[in-house]
């Protein structure tokens, strides 16, 4: 019997007996799943590679612009921008009364969407009235209805979001990491679970990718062949 085996069997028994101290966990048996499944830590790998890479040629991006943008400049189509501009908030607006009211998981993402644009508003309008007539106007504006309206839409999708967190994805009793313990910690308080916390649910990043659901489907089709 290999030491996989004899480590599975003691946990059986140990179940089975109930809780027990705390045994030495195998190396081949890590709490990570992106340890134990190598498809799982490529993707993470990718994810941070992507990651790391858009921060590097942000950055420079960034130096080339704060070096060759002209202090002044006549925007064409300016009407149409803004006008634009509003009548997408209006939808996101829209959307979001609408998942409220049928009481919808989408709400999560729309609130988000909103938070962003109303913050995108309120920079520019700031930004673009500087040193002109309605600056007092564009910066009381920002102050007192956009910011806030965005903080409410932020504060609202977080709730929402640990709200799911503890109802439906629980930390797995199994992970023993420190982040995992934490979580599970707070959800016996009844606490809600810190996002920062909870791992990922899942197949983990997994989900993120598109051909992810395009497999899944082959498979589920497969198995109803058989």
């Amino acid at each position: 019997m290999s030491q996989a085996e004899r480590w599975q069997l003691a946990r059986m028994l140990t179940e089975l007996d109930g809780p027990g101290p705390a045994g030495p966990t195998p190396p081949d048996a890590s709490p990570d799943p992106y340890l134990r499944d190598p498809k799982l830590g490529r993707q993470r790998r990718l994810v941070l590679f992507i990651s790391a890479g858009c921060c590097v040629i942000l950055a420079g991006w960034i130096v080339v612009l704060a070096a060759t943008l002209p202090h002044h400049f006549n925007a064409h189509h300016w009407r149409a921008l803004w006008v634009n501009f509003d009548v997408l908030l209006l939808a996101a607006f829209a959307l979001t009364a609408w998942a409220t009211w049928r009481k919808r998981q989408v709400l999560i993402l729309l609130l988000m969407l909103t938070g962003t644009m109303l913050c995108c508003d309120a920079w520019f309008d700031v930004g673009t009235s500087l040193e002109t007539s309605s600056m007092w106007l564009s910066i009381a504006d920002a102050v007192f209805a956009e910011l806030p309206l965005a903080f409410l839409a932020f504060t609202g999708a977080r709730r929402l979001l640990r709200a799911t967190v503890e109802a439906g994805m629980p930390v797995p009793a199994g992970d023993q990491s420190a982040d995992g313990r934490e979580a599970a910690e707070e959800q016996g308080r009844g606490d809600a679970p810190s996002l920062r916390r909870t791992p990922l649910a899942g197949a983990g990043l997994e989900e993120a990718f598109p051909g992810s659901r395009v497999l899944e489907r082959a498979e589920r089709g497969r198995q109803m062949t058989s």
